[in-house]
């Protein structure tokens, strides 16, 4: 039987207890003396309230006298020195229904969280030259294969070397619809497999693999406090002793300054201490408070974004500046044909046709974007190659060809200058990105424009953030043109090109200067987000560092205060909103249960509040505190891209 259960079974019997003692005591008062409801209510009192005095007694041995046991202890130990035995035991009854609650609600909290991170993959299937073999995802070496079957997780990121199927990621990235993956692409640990069986090559050990660093993230993430709860922790550590000092000067020093020497007096004085000390515990705040920095951080791993701290979701909420990086950021970090331009009596697709011909004899990256580009438009590349005869790479120029008898090149303007062709001037490079130009028999026929694709979600991203006063600048180390180009298409504030990565961190230091308003501390925080080895060190300078998790780099990722785990921008407008939400409710609980119990203590020494009222501003304020940090477990993501497109089966 779990604790749970004992305890909810133990309050439900002590509750009947009670009420036995409590309707015997109404009907037959006058037939029992004193000490005999004492022995009765002691019975129950020692039922619901014996593990309280334990703990306070065994803290108190451990000199840690001051928590919420020392507290109900002495409060309902006292109300029995004062006979009030109705009081003492419906005040640790209350208490501990409460309790069980709050902790109800805490561990419907962690369970909310491990169930989202239960991604850790048991077992790998090992192939071996004797077959496959079931072992711990730790004892496979890099370059091993793995058996992945449908319902199983990926145990180690790897490429795929056979077999294609689709990859749930959603506990990973976030990204509700599952990736179809084939031949050489990248499987990432802890994805679950979908409409086919895969063979993955292991590419790192188990303890750098995704599904590792994303536990080991989540799991240190607690261990860095927002200011917010360092101040409750330090709070609650001078509070708590001085309230006890406030209740016993309460109950004592009124009796004495107005002499009097009436019993009942000093009973009433000592009540009202007693009621002091049951609404001073500090619980409500001390719970409250760290639960829903954990719940932001559970909210934001399950859209795909590792937050290592609570610190900074709170730094996350004052970000009114973010620095982007370009390549891998921004754009996709790789290289898409983004304009055809046929000459005069040459259409797009013959153009095409002609350049993948030619650039497939060659694995230079811009060379496979045009070989992409063309299979895109359906042509079947791989037949062209069966025209193609003496090709030929030259080394910063381009690739020359015969392709069906006639001479062809495909290349920068050198190599057409070499060759002797005349390429028109509306056809020069405007340093928006790579041209690859395009000649047949002598004849020039039209050029391709290779440049780094911007990011599906980043106008949109980029737009959000200065929709919600952010301001937006793009740091990279392009040239100039190219970098205006992003910037105008993307729509940031401002930019910085040709920048080195001691140059990026200089500029940085420019951006905070800017963000100081005259001689007033910088209230505003500046993020950076960017994916290279290179953004490293402007990752570590920045206020908050957030990395592009799936493709950026281990330099990057380790760097980063945040990682995005599936490389959209759009992300850091959904972190930003889970940070708001998580530090208004932070702010609530504080707000509400230092307005309750500053109320009722006040109302305590006046002697106006009772017992009961004084459960409530314990334990019913810490219940409902709790209750409204659950909250920050429930925040979903603005990111709509691609969430109605299906994968087929």
């Amino acid at each position: 039987m779990g604790k749970n259960k004992r305890n909810l079974i133990r309050i439900i019997v002590s509750a009947a207890m009670f009420a036995v003692v409590l309707t015997l005591q109404l009907t037959v008062d006058t037939a029992m003396p004193q000490w005999g409801w004492l022995i009765c209510f002691a019975a129950v009192y020692a039922v619901i309230g014996y593990d309280v005095l334990f703990r306070s007694a065994r803290n108190i041995a451990r000199g840690k006298v001051f928590d919420e046991n020392f507290l109900m202890a002495l409060a309902t130990v006292g109300a029995f020195c004062i006979s009030e035995y109705v009081e003492a035991v419906a005040v640790m009854l209350f208490y501990q229904a409460g309790e069980f609650f709050q902790n109800y609600a805490v561990n419907k909290s962690r369970k909310s969280i491990t169930a989202l991170m239960d991604i850790c993959p048991e077992t790998a299937c090992l192939i071996t030259p004797d077959g496959e073999k079931t072992v711990d995802p730790a004892d496979v070496e890099v370059g091993s294969e793995v058996a992945v079957r449908v319902g199983e997780k990926v145990p180690i990121d790897g490429t795929v070397v056979d077999g294609s199927g689709y990859l749930d990621c959603a506990a990973l990235t976030g990204e509700s619809v599952p990736v179809s993956v084939n031949v050489g692409d990248k499987a990432l640990s802890g994805a679950i497999v979908s409409g086919g069986a895969l063979r993955i090559r292991t590419e790192k050990p188990y303890a750098d693999s995704t599904v590792s660093k994303i536990l080991e993230l989540v799991e240190n993430a607690s261990a860095k406090k927002a200011k917010a709860e360092n101040f409750i922790t330090r709070f609650a550590a001078v509070y708590t002793p001085a309230v006890v000092i406030a209740a016993l000067l309460l109950a004592v020093v009124p009796p004495l300054a107005l002499g009097y020497n009436v019993p009942a007096v000093w009973i009433d004085w000592a009540t009202r201490a007693l009621t002091f000390l049951v609404v001073s515990c500090p619980c409500a705040l001390v719970i409250s408070v760290p639960m829903s920095f954990f719940g932001g951080i559970g909210a934001a791993s399950k859209n795909g974004i590792l937050i290592k701290g609570g610190n900074y979701l709170e730094l996350l909420n004052n970000v009114d500046t973010v620095v982007f990086d370009k390549t891998g950021t921004i754009t996709k970090g790789k290289f898409e044909v983004t304009d055809i331009a046929p000459a005069d009596g040459t259409v797009a697709v013959e153009l095409v046709r002609v350049a993948a011909a030619v650039e497939n004899c060659s694995m230079h990256p811009v060379a496979r974007s045009v070989v992409a580009a063309a299979e895109n438009m359906s042509i079947d590349c791989k037949s062209l190659s069966a025209d193609v005869r003496d090709p030929a790479e030259l080394a910063g120029m381009g690739v020359t060809a015969t392709v069906n008898g006639e001479k062809t090149a495909c290349g920068n303007l050198k190599l057409m200058e070499t060759s002797g062709i005349s390429v028109p001037e509306k056809f020069r490079s405007n340093g928006c990105g790579t041209v690859v130009y395009v000649a047949r028999g002598g004849t020039f026929i039209g050029s391709l424009t290779v440049a780094d694709g911007i990011k599906d979600d980043s106008v949109r991203a980029v737009g959000m953030l200065k929709d919600q006063g952010v301001k937006t600048v793009m740091l990279t180390g392009d040239g100039r043109m190219t970098a205006e180009r992003v910037a105008a298409e993307v729509g940031v504030d401002d930019f910085c090109a040709e920048l080195l990565p001691d140059g990026k961190v200089e500029k940085l230091e420019e951006v905070f200067r800017m963000a100081e308003t005259g001689t007033k501390k910088r209230r505003g925080k500046v993020a950076f987000a960017g994916d290279g080895i290179n953004d490293a060190p402007v990752l570590a300078r920045a206020d908050i560092g957030i990395a592009m998790g799936a493709l950026g780099s281990d330099a990057a990722v380790e760097a980063a205060d945040i990682v995005l785990m599936n490389d959209k921008l759009s992300q850091i407008v959904t972190a930003r909103k889970i940070a708001k939400k998580t530090v208004g409710i932070v702010k609530q609980n504080i707000v509400f249960a230092l307005a309750v119990k500053a109320a009722v203590l006040v109302l305590a020494a006046f002697g106006i509040a009772n017992m009961w009222l004084a459960v409530f501003a314990d334990v019913g304020v810490a219940v409902l505190a709790i209750l409204n940090a659950m909250r920050a477990l429930r925040v979903r993501s603005d990111d709509k891209t691609g969430s109605e497109a299906q994968p087929r089966r």
